[in-house]
């Protein structure tokens, strides 16, 4: 079976949120969420839609962000209209060449097509720590290594 439209649009708008991230554009960022959408940030943190460039602001000002790369493990149709992307993802900090184990992550998507086109209704950003499991966080550095620096953001 190929690729959908949904599937194309969903991992683009993936892409997008990412991209802003990492231009540290909080209103872009906070644009690509329903009004209805919640944001569940690294340190638990839960923002209604509306309220994500706004609570990304300060945090753009006030703090050097790392840069996400990322790699979807599944794209999931939920129904009509409705898409799951399950990732991991790891940072590269500010200046740095190579990703920090101890900013990686998995992400998980959710976004339904509404107008103007594909929104998030949930981005939740767990921090990957895998207690006990040191081989697990070499295997999250070494799948994701060949996107940084200056590879591609999202494969």
């Amino acid at each position: 079976m190929g690729v959908t439209r949904a599937e194309t649009g969903v991992r683009e708008l993936y892409r997008d949120l990412l991209t802003a991230w990492n231009e540290r554009d909080a209103d872009r960022f906070g644009s690509l969420f329903a009004e209805d959408g919640v944001l569940v940030g690294f340190d638990g943190s839960q923002v209604d839609g509306p309220e994500v460039a706004k609570h990304l602001t300060p945090i753009f000002h006030d703090h050097p962000t790392a840069t996400y790369v990322a790699r979807v493990r599944e794209i999931r149709l939920l129904g009509p209209g409705a898409v799951l992307i399950r990732s991991i993802a790891g940072m590269i900090p500010p200046d740095g060449t190579t990703l920090d184990p101890a900013a990686n992550a998995v992400q998980t998507l959710v976004a339904e097509l509404r107008l103007p086109g594909w929104r998030v209704v949930l981005f939740q950003n767990t921090p990957a720590e895998y207690h006990g499991r040191p081989e697990a966080t070499t295997a999250h550095i070494t799948e994701l290594e060949p996107q940084a620096p200056g590879g591609p953001l999202l494969t």
